[in-house]
């Protein structure tokens, strides 16, 4: 951890919070643009650097004399240019870019509150840069740091819980309606991206192992089907299997309802959920005493309530990161005086030495061991009060490094 004393720890980046999607889209990252940065880096003598590129933020976090090395990076392996990026972009230094670390890996700073995606991402960033050599002792422990913090905010607060995507949404709208519901009859009609996430969530939570999938085109529907272990049904069957099923998810992607009242004949009670848009099912379903209907505005309201109920969670998660933090922040400052401590367990020991070597030539019988024993006791007890010292007095840690120094006559040089 001893870097030159002109490097600072920088976080330069951008999110959904000034730049665009477009903009986001120029500066985002691809897996051979991540490469060239890390390349590039350790050309230019960085010696710790993690990336993070999502849809909603593009983020360096890296040791660098000044935070132009880190925007250069970033701008030569992007299609953003620097101009763009000073419109849109923060530069956060030392504290302040280890506060954003927490802030981001615990979700607060997430476009949606609470996601917890982004914490893998940071992890598998973190994995990257230590295989490439390029994760240094101090953004290891911060990124350890940031995970228990993330992982206590999930287990000590719901910050993160209830449904913010409609595709969870959904699954818990069926799973609250629909009793034996690992027995019923699914359809998925469709495959489009919500309709998929819906898919792949109720396979995972409803432990119901006949779920059908159909898609005008089979391809594309085997495709999908690959994934999660349903059954692919022709289209030419749709009507008996929409009138087969108990749940029908419609995740069209047409201009025309996909799904209307002529199609349904079945008297069992039908669940269709709607997550098209514009709507694919025509609301003319309703008209069926067995049938109902849900749409995906009406579960976009379930999503916009539990962003609301998560607010109140922010000042607990603020709390566990601001302990983590600290501690964090107690084990840098312990750094600083590392070299000065060793310094003095030196200087100790050469003056036992030489002690021990006149009184081996004095003393006849000169018991060497218990000699050893007890000078190198007294020796580790001396240096634990000077740390213990320095760890307590960390405001005047550096009058009190000086001044140990000028005791001692001792020469450190390597300092943080």
């Amino acid at each position: 951890m001893q870097h030159h004393k002109s490097t600072h720890f920088y976080a330069i980046g951008l999110s959904y919070k000034k730049a665009d999607a477009e903009v986001r889209g120029h500066f985002s990252l691809s897996n051979e643009g991540k490469n060239n940065v890390m390349v590039q880096a350790k050309a230019n003598g960085i010696e710790s650097l993690i990336l993070i590129s999502t849809c909603n933020r593009t983020e360096l976090y890296g040791f660098a004399e000044h935070p132009y090395q880190l925007i250069h990076l970033l701008c030569e392996n992007t299609k953003g240019t620097v101009e763009e990026f000073q419109d849109v972009a923060y530069v956060y230094k030392n504290k302040e870019a280890i506060n954003h670390m927490f802030r981001v890996g615990s979700g607060l700073d997430s476009q949606i509150l609470g996601d917890f995606e982004i914490i893998s991402q940071l992890k598998s960033a973190a994995r990257v840069s230590k295989i490439e050599g390029l994760l240094n002792s101090f953004t290891e422990r911060l990124v350890n740091s940031v995970i228990q913090a993330s992982k206590r905010i999930k287990n000590e607060t719901e910050l993160s819980s209830g449904a913010t995507s409609v595709s969870f949404a959904s699954v818990q709208y069926i799973m609250n309606s629909v009793e034996n519901i690992s027995e019923k009859n699914i359809l998925l009609f469709g495959t489009g991206k919500i309709g998929r996430n819906t898919c792949e969530n109720l396979v995972k939570h409803t432990k119901n192992s006949h779920i059908s999938l159909i898609n005008r085109t089979k391809a594309k529907a085997e495709e999908v089907a690959g994934k999660f272990n349903v059954l692919v049904k022709d289209f030419e069957n749709l009507e008996d299997e929409i009138n087969n099923s108990d749940i029908v998810i419609v995740a069209t992607g047409a201009l025309n309802p996909t799904v209307y009242k002529s199609l349904i004949t079945t008297k069992k009670p039908l669940l269709v959920l709607d997550l098209s848009i514009p709507k694919n099912v025509n609301e003319d379903i309703k008209a069926l005493p067995n049938v109902s209907l849900m749409h995906m505005d009406d579960l976009a309201k379930i999503t916009d309530n539990t962003l609301e109920k998560r607010k109140a969670f922010i000042p607990d998660a603020e709390r566990i990161i601001s302990e983590v933090m600290a501690e964090f922040n107690a084990w840098l400052d312990t750094l600083k005086f590392v070299p000065t401590i060793q310094a003095i367990k030196h200087k100790l020991t050469d003056i036992k030495n030489s002690e021990l070597n006149t009184h081996r030539k004095k003393i006849a019988d000169f018991n060497e061991d218990q000699a050893e024993l007890i000078t190198n006791t007294l020796i580790q007890k001396i240096t634990n009060q000077f740390a213990h010292h320095l760890r307590e007095d960390s405001d005047s840690s550096d009058e009190s490094i000086e001044l140990i120094k000028k005791i001692f006559q001792l020469e450190t040089t390597e300092n943080v």
